[in-house]
């Protein structure tokens, strides 16, 4: 007797399955592999993403040999690209909607989400439409759009395959988040020339020339007598790494041009051998309260960071941690300070 049971048991699952795959595609319009055929197997292919927010933000990044930069051709992080990439690959199938809650995520995909193009050897073949998270936020509810199944009409759960937790961080339109941070990278040996101008302090200013094995340093002008050396390798090597801290998310257009106008505390413009000039503008920052800098002065500026406005106009935000190493002249060569000068 147990073997017939056993066999009207897998019929019943046979039965039971069968009624479970034609109801989903009569719900759908579409079959289980249509709906959830989000991933990309070889990501190698994938050569240029755009990613488009609800707030009109796009961005768009294509691949420009081992890097990938903006259609510009602007730097952009690469770390970033990374997450995206492994997002496409080992993106996976969580879960359906509950039927209820099918029509509702729909309307929202519609109004509400952030959408990824994806173009494999320069030809689109995915859109990725990103909604809001699971209930239970270890998954993310998405429609699919590609070339070989056309758009889904109904929202499915997906996961990174590995992971318990939402996928939209990885996908971010604001071009501000994508900025390179680097400002320079510049090995000695391209360096010629590094000049340092303080508007309103003028002792402080000075410039470091280099022209093959010939090195000098200059204050307004007039050669320092007796400097070492090495302090000038020294100087001249943190150029090697400078970057800032992170764009600008505090300031309007209409307050970025108001600082344009003002007055920067320092101006510095590296010249390269091949004639190449990057010039920054640094501005403090105005603080609310004053704050006591390292000489016991309190003063109504940031003393940790400043606003510097990049060679593009960008404005960007700055650490003096980071770089008083090529600001403060006096720490490698003997200038002569006013004794009104103290330091930030």
């Amino acid at each position: 007797m147990k073997k017939p049971i056993s066999l009207i048991t897998a019929l019943l699952i046979l039965v039971v399955i069968g009624w479970y795959a034609n109801n989903l595609i009569n719900n759908s319009g579409v079959s289980n592999s249509e709906l959830i055929a989000f991933n990309i197997k070889d990501i190698e292919t994938v050569d240029k993403i755009i990613i488009k927010d609800p707030y009109d933000n796009k961005i768009e990044i294509v691949k420009n040999g081992n890097e990938w930069t903006t259609a510009k051709g602007n730097c952009i992080q690469q770390q970033s690209v990374t997450f995206i990439l492994e997002a496409f690959k080992k993106i996976e199938f969580k879960g359906y909607l509950p039927e209820g809650a099918r029509e509702n995520s729909l309307k929202m995909l519609t109004t509400q989400h952030t959408s990824v193009e994806i173009f494999q050897n320069g030809q689109w073949t995915k859109t990725w439409y990103i909604g809001t998270s699971s209930q239970d936020h270890f998954g993310q509810i998405m429609l699919l759009d590609s070339d070989e199944f056309g758009k889904s009409d109904l929202p499915v759960i997906m996961k990174i395959k590995g992971l318990n937790g939402i996928i939209s961080p990885r996908f971010f339109a604001d071009n501000r988040k994508w900025m390179c941070t680097k400002i320079f990278e510049v090995p000695i040996s391209n360096i010629s020339k590094v000049e340092v101008k303080y508007v309103k302090e003028p002792s402080r200013s000075f410039t470091v020339s280099k022209n093959g094995a010939k090195l000098s340093v200059t204050q307004n002008g007039v050669d320092l007598p007796s400097v070492d050396t090495s302090m000038i390798f020294n100087y001249l090597n943190c150029f090697k790494k400078i970057h800032f801290e992170s764009a600008n998310f505090d300031l309007d257009n209409k307050s970025i041009d108001s600082l344009k106008k003002t007055t920067p505390f320092a101006i510095l413009t590296l010249t390269e051998t091949n004639k190449t000039k990057t010039k920054l503008r640094m501005f403090k920052i105005k603080t609310e309260t004053k704050q006591e800098n390292e000489f016991g002065k309190l003063v109504d500026t940031d003393i940790d960071k400043f606003w510097c406005e990049l060679p593009n106009g960008e404005i960007v935000k700055c650490q003096f941690f980071v770089f008083n190493k090529i600001l403060l002249g006096h720490v490698y060569f003997p200038l002569k300070l006013d004794e009104k000068v103290t330091n930030n």
